[in-house]
């Protein structure tokens, strides 16, 4: 079944600057994100994800490139005539108004009949689980509800399509976790096309449908979560979405031969002698007794206790390093200690190559 595309960008350039000063935010992205789908644009700072959610909102024009609604170019289309909303880190929350003020605000600006807005406005605090709230003023709410205010006054337009610019990053690390189920919750409710802008792994992991990396202007890998985090395009996705090892490598027919002259199965054929980058995640990696058939002999280096888990860094006989993630027994010790040998195996299917 085929997906209506609800924004796309074509080759789409953004440049600062001028003369030899000239900085490209955005580098010919070129990105389909479909309708009803929660996408996460997810990088770096100055990686340009929030400089292509201004271009789909209308806050800047591209310097090429073009920017499309359900198919219609909107590309220079000033942004109050887009039926798109945002909703920004600070929220902009209007301190004399009450919650229920705040979410019939744009509703009433748009014109729309009082009692359209009573209703509508009723709909959102049920929504976003507010209905006591309704007469408050904003400055006497939490962050967390603050937040829901923000959510609840953009989606009450019933915009086509919602932008959030790292609206969580004000919140604590237990708040932002709520607000994380919260938001996806919001979004199959709505069936609104979420297009969130993050520079978290696991905020993007979490909520998202699809994800699309970026990194120096440019579109990394767009793919579901699983496949991101399991089948990284290259070097930088591997390497920003978690812990991961990568180990130099050289094919050997269809093996892998490792610098320290271990011998693993390729996940792709190769030229003999080609020499390839390959990756694997701590909690992928199997540890055992060094004297079992096809392991790798390892020597511990130090454990890290995170409760759940245990990072074990280790070192290969030729000094390179791994990390392994052990689930931590109830006792909280690992079984290890430092200076221990230890065999390790790359079980079939865990190794990855991936582009430098």
């Amino acid at each position: 079944m085929s997906q209506t595309i609800a924004v796309e960008a074509r080759n789409a350039v953004k440049a600062f600057g001028q003369g030899s000063n000239i900085v490209r935010a955005l580098d010919d992205v070129s990105i389909q994100i479909n309708k009803g789908e929660f996408f996460t644009l997810l990088g770096p700072s100055g990686c340009g994800k929030t400089t292509l959610l201004r271009l789909i909102a209308g806050f800047e024009m591209p310097t090429s490139g073009t920017i499309l609604l359900d198919g219609a170019d909107i590309t220079y289309l000033p942004p109050n005539q887009r039926p798109v909303n945002t909703v920004f880190q600070s929220y902009a929350l209007f301190p004399h108004l009450t919650v229920a003020q705040n979410i019939g605000f744009g509703l009433q600006m748009q014109g729309r009949p009082a009692a359209e807005v009573k209703s509508t406005t009723a709909k959102m605090l049920a929504l976003v689980k507010l209905e006591a709230m309704a007469e408050r003023k904003t400055s006497q709410l939490s962050g967390g509800q603050q937040q829901r205010v923000a959510l609840a006054r953009a989606l009450a337009p019933a915009p086509k399509v919602l932008l959030l610019d790292e609206p969580l990053s004000a919140l604590d690390l237990k708040l932002r976790k709520e607000m994380q189920i919260e938001l996806k919750r919001l979004q199959t409710e709505t069936g609104i096309t979420f297009v969130f802008v993050t520079h978290d792994q696991e905020e993007a992991l979490t909520m998202s449908d699809r994800i699309g990396v970026m990194s120096a202007g440019r579109l990394q890998q767009v793919g579901t979560p699983k496949d991101i985090y399991t089948k990284p395009k290259n070097r930088f996705v591997a390497s920003f979405i978690g812990d991961t090892n990568f180990l130099p490598a050289t094919y050997k027919g269809r093996k892998l031969r490792l610098s320290d002259g271990t011998m693993i199965d390729a996940p792709a054929p190769g030229a003999d002698d080609s020499r390839a980058t390959v990756t694997i995640r701590p909690e992928q990696l199997r540890l055992g007794d060094p004297s079992e058939p096809g392991a790798t002999q390892a020597t511990v280096q130090t454990l890290v206790y995170f409760g759940t888990d245990t990072h074990c860094h280790m070192a290969l006989s030729d000094g390179t390093e791994l990390i392994a993630r052990l689930q931590s027994p109830a006792s909280g010790d690992a079984g290890l200690t430092k200076g221990q040998k230890i065999g390790v195996h790359f079980p079939a299917g865990a190794v990855q190559l991936v582009e430098d």
